[in-house]
Protein backbone atom coordinates (compact mmCIF):
# COMPACT_ATOMS: atom_id res chain seq x y z
CA UNK A 1 0.00 0.00 0.00
CA UNK A 2 0.89 3.23 -0.82
CA UNK A 3 -0.43 6.79 -1.20
CA UNK A 4 0.23 9.40 -3.48
CA UNK A 5 3.12 11.34 -0.66
CA UNK A 6 4.63 8.12 0.51
CA UNK A 7 5.54 4.71 -0.27
CA UNK A 8 5.93 1.36 2.51
CA UNK A 9 5.32 -2.21 3.26
CA UNK A 10 3.93 -3.90 6.39
CA UNK A 11 6.15 -6.43 8.34
CA UNK A 12 4.83 -9.27 10.32
CA UNK A 13 7.44 -8.82 13.02
CA UNK A 14 7.68 -6.79 16.32
CA UNK A 15 7.59 -2.99 16.53
CA UNK A 16 11.03 -2.94 17.93
CA UNK A 17 12.75 -4.98 15.09
CA UNK A 18 11.04 -3.07 13.03
CA UNK A 19 12.77 0.34 14.01
CA UNK A 20 16.13 -1.65 13.83
CA UNK A 21 15.96 -3.54 10.52
CA UNK A 22 14.56 0.37 9.39
CA UNK A 23 17.84 2.34 10.58
CA UNK A 24 19.64 -1.14 9.55
CA UNK A 25 18.59 -0.70 5.87
CA UNK A 26 19.11 2.73 6.03
CA UNK A 27 22.52 3.01 7.19
CA UNK A 28 23.52 0.63 4.23
CA UNK A 29 21.59 3.07 1.66
CA UNK A 30 24.03 6.10 3.09
CA UNK A 31 21.02 7.25 5.37
CA UNK A 32 21.70 8.59 9.12
CA UNK A 33 18.98 9.14 11.59
CA UNK A 34 19.28 12.70 12.66
CA UNK A 35 16.02 12.46 14.77
CA UNK A 36 13.25 10.21 16.18
CA UNK A 37 10.34 11.33 17.41
CA UNK A 38 7.88 8.73 19.70
CA UNK A 39 4.62 10.42 19.01
CA UNK A 40 2.40 7.55 20.72
CA UNK A 41 4.82 9.02 24.15
CA UNK A 42 4.81 12.65 22.93
CA UNK A 43 0.97 12.25 22.44
CA UNK A 44 0.18 10.48 25.91
CA UNK A 45 2.47 13.13 27.88
CA UNK A 46 0.95 16.03 26.23
CA UNK A 47 -2.81 14.94 26.07
CA UNK A 48 -2.96 12.06 28.30
CA UNK A 49 -4.28 9.78 24.92
CA UNK A 50 -3.69 6.38 24.19
CA UNK A 51 -2.11 5.21 20.82
CA UNK A 52 -0.24 2.22 19.17
CA UNK A 53 2.96 3.16 18.75
CA UNK A 54 4.03 5.22 16.28
CA UNK A 55 7.73 6.76 15.64
CA UNK A 56 8.70 9.32 13.48
CA UNK A 57 12.28 8.84 12.31
CA UNK A 58 14.46 11.70 10.75
CA UNK A 59 16.45 10.06 7.65
CA UNK A 60 19.01 12.14 5.54
CA UNK A 61 21.95 11.05 3.37
CA UNK A 62 24.39 14.08 3.98
CA UNK A 63 25.84 13.82 0.21
CA UNK A 64 22.13 14.03 -1.31
CA UNK A 65 21.02 16.72 1.10
CA UNK A 66 24.33 18.60 0.60
CA UNK A 67 23.78 18.39 -3.13
CA UNK A 68 20.37 19.76 -2.13
CA UNK A 69 21.20 22.92 -0.29
CA UNK A 70 23.93 23.87 -2.76
CA UNK A 71 20.91 24.23 -4.89
CA UNK A 72 18.16 25.66 -3.04
CA UNK A 73 19.13 26.67 0.40
CA UNK A 74 15.37 27.01 1.87
CA UNK A 75 15.15 23.38 1.37
CA UNK A 76 16.48 22.21 4.46
CA UNK A 77 11.92 23.71 5.53
CA UNK A 78 11.76 19.55 3.66
CA UNK A 79 14.57 17.75 5.23
CA UNK A 80 15.48 15.69 6.67
CA UNK A 81 12.97 12.81 4.90
CA UNK A 82 10.89 11.11 7.21
CA UNK A 83 10.10 7.31 7.68
CA UNK A 84 7.17 6.40 9.83
CA UNK A 85 7.16 2.97 11.89
CA UNK A 86 4.02 2.11 13.50
CA UNK A 87 2.38 -0.83 15.04
CA UNK A 88 -0.92 -2.32 13.03
CA UNK A 89 -2.84 -5.61 14.01
CA UNK A 90 0.16 -8.03 13.93
CA UNK A 91 3.04 -6.69 12.42
CA UNK A 92 4.48 -3.20 11.61
CA UNK A 93 3.70 -0.58 8.87
CA UNK A 94 7.27 1.01 7.55
CA UNK A 95 6.41 4.06 5.26
CA UNK A 96 8.72 6.43 3.99
CA UNK A 97 7.78 9.81 2.60
CA UNK A 98 7.89 10.08 -1.36
CA UNK A 99 11.20 13.14 -1.97
CA UNK A 100 9.39 13.39 -5.31
CA UNK A 101 6.00 14.54 -3.42
CA UNK A 102 8.07 16.37 -1.18
CA UNK A 103 10.80 17.90 -3.54
CA UNK A 104 8.73 18.58 -6.33
CA UNK A 105 6.42 21.57 -5.01
CA UNK A 106 9.89 23.68 -5.29
CA UNK A 107 9.92 23.63 -8.66
CA UNK A 108 13.74 23.62 -9.48
CA UNK A 109 14.96 21.19 -12.03
CA UNK A 110 18.29 20.60 -10.26
CA UNK A 111 16.35 19.20 -7.91
CA UNK A 112 13.64 17.08 -9.49
CA UNK A 113 16.85 15.11 -10.90
CA UNK A 114 17.76 14.58 -7.43
CA UNK A 115 14.03 13.93 -6.12
CA UNK A 116 13.55 11.95 -8.73
CA UNK A 117 16.49 9.56 -9.41
CA UNK A 118 19.00 9.48 -6.82
CA UNK A 119 16.81 9.72 -3.30
CA UNK A 120 13.87 7.21 -4.43
CA UNK A 121 16.26 5.18 -5.85
CA UNK A 122 17.98 5.04 -2.43
CA UNK A 123 14.79 4.39 -0.53
CA UNK A 124 12.96 1.99 -2.42
CA UNK A 125 16.27 -0.35 -1.90
CA UNK A 126 15.56 0.40 1.54
CA UNK A 127 12.31 -0.68 1.91
CA UNK A 128 13.07 -3.38 -0.52
CA UNK A 129 16.01 -4.95 1.88
CA UNK A 130 13.39 -4.35 4.73
CA UNK A 131 10.89 -6.72 3.44
CA UNK A 132 13.92 -9.33 2.31
CA UNK A 133 15.09 -9.29 5.74
CA UNK A 134 11.81 -10.34 6.63
CA UNK A 135 12.33 -13.69 9.04
CA UNK A 136 16.52 -13.32 8.86
CA UNK A 137 18.02 -12.79 11.95
CA UNK A 138 19.98 -10.28 13.62
CA UNK A 139 23.73 -12.10 13.26
CA UNK A 140 22.90 -12.21 9.44
CA UNK A 141 21.77 -8.95 8.84
CA UNK A 142 25.08 -8.00 10.88
CA UNK A 143 27.41 -10.66 8.45
CA UNK A 144 25.43 -9.26 4.93
CA UNK A 145 26.63 -5.37 6.26
CA UNK A 146 30.02 -6.38 7.16
CA UNK A 147 30.38 -8.62 3.83
CA UNK A 148 29.04 -5.66 1.51
CA UNK A 149 31.49 -2.93 3.60
CA UNK A 150 34.55 -5.38 3.35
CA UNK A 151 33.89 -5.47 -0.46
CA UNK A 152 33.37 -1.61 -0.41
CA UNK A 153 36.18 -0.62 1.32
CA UNK A 154 38.26 -3.24 -1.14
CA UNK A 155 37.08 -1.73 -4.17
CA UNK A 156 37.88 2.06 -3.14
Amino acid sequence: MSSRYGFGTTLQISYEEAIQRVKDALKAEGFGVLTEIDVRKTLHEKLGSEMEPYLILGACNPVLAHRALEQEPDIGLLLPCNVVVRAVNDGCRVEIADPEAMLGIVGSKPLDTIAECQVPNSLNTTVRKIRRWNGVSIQQKAFFLLFKWHDFHLSH
